[in-house]
């Protein structure tokens, strides 16, 4: 492993843990919040007192963060110190995705990046563990369709995917199905000690080559959707396709045409309706319908 790159994710960890809720952390709450997440990262634990001590001044130079030390309470960042233009939670996840997929040749067939920044979560690391090392994990799970009610899960983690700024986990449930769970409402996640074996039928890549996104529904038919842009649009659309399944069937001064063969999902739906300066649905007629009665429903609200 890069030691400097262990300090710095070490240096953030820190950051982060005195950032959150409780404004001072002990020194022994602080050691074995380090050694856990550090290890989760595929570093050696063991970290002393006076690590810690080291890189806090480390941080002051290089952060420009006073941490400071209440005896009887523990560690914490001096009043006006953080800077808010850095993102620490954020760059702190580059991190892991970068370091993860550097120093693993097996975990780059478990995450499935995309080309946009996801949201942080702090249960990541955790998460890219479990993944690699075949841990089976529990978890609350919050559901925002259903009054934010609050469910347990127990799951065989697969795989990671990004889609449109979030993260997603991909895993086999208790009833041996794929089930997809939005990281960023998952909570209380612990690392069970049973080991599963990973379902090796699954393809990662063919999961979603029907889909827009993360939602690929089996009763959805796959269709072919003609799309016509403007020629600025279409610029845009030729350096970042819909889909895989792009095809462009006319290109010129006038006028920028596409075909894909995808399921019309809602995602995909919302994507067409980013662009709804120029778009103008070619077919299938279902699909035209539906823009326009969105189109419709959108004026009603927004009429002046």
């Amino acid at each position: 492993m890069n030691q400097n790159m262990g300090r710095l994710i070490r240096y953030i960890l820190i950051i982060q843990k005195l950032s959150g809720k409780n404004k001072f952390i002990p020194a022994d709450e602080m050691i074995s919040y380090l050694n856990r997440q550090m290890a989760y990262r595929g570093y050696e634990v063991g970290l002393s007192i006076r690590t810690i001590q080291r890189d806090i001044s480390e941080i002051k130079g290089m952060f420009e963060i006073d941490i400071r030390n209440k005896r009887g309470d523990g560690y914490y960042i001096a009043e006006q110190t953080i800077n808010p233009d850095i993102m620490y939670d954020e760059l702190l996840l580059n991190f892991d995705l970068l370091t993860s997929l550097n120093n693993s040749s097996d975990l780059s067939g478990f995450i499935i990046p995309e080309h946009h920044r996801p949201k942080d979560t702090e249960c990541m690391p955790a998460i890219i563990h479990a993944i690699k090392n075949r841990y089976s994990i529990c978890f609350d799970y919050k559901l925002i369709r259903k009054e934010n009610r609050v469910i347990s899960k127990t799951v065989d983690p697969h795989f990671l995917k990004e889609s449109l700024g979030l993260w997603y986990l991909i895993a086999i449930d208790e009833s041996e199905k794929l089930r997809i769970y939005a990281v960023d409402r998952i909570h209380n996640l612990v690392i069970l000690p049973t080991r599963y074996k990973r379902n090796k039928s699954l393809n990662p890549y063919n999961l979603f080559q029907n889909s827009y996104g993360i939602w690929d529904d089996e009763n959805i038919p796959i269709e072919e959707v003609e799309l016509s842009y403007s020629p600025l649009d279409g610029y845009f659309l030729k350096t970042t396709p819909l889909h895989s399944s792009q095809e462009i069937l006319t290109d010129n001064a006038e006028e920028f045409r596409i075909k894909l063969k995808i399921r019309i999902t809602n995602d995909f739906v919302m994507a067409l309706l980013a662009r709804s300066n120029s778009i103008s649905v070619i077919k299938p007629l279902s699909l035209r319908h539906r823009i326009n009665e969105i189109y419709k429903q959108a004026l009603i609200r927004n009429k002046l």
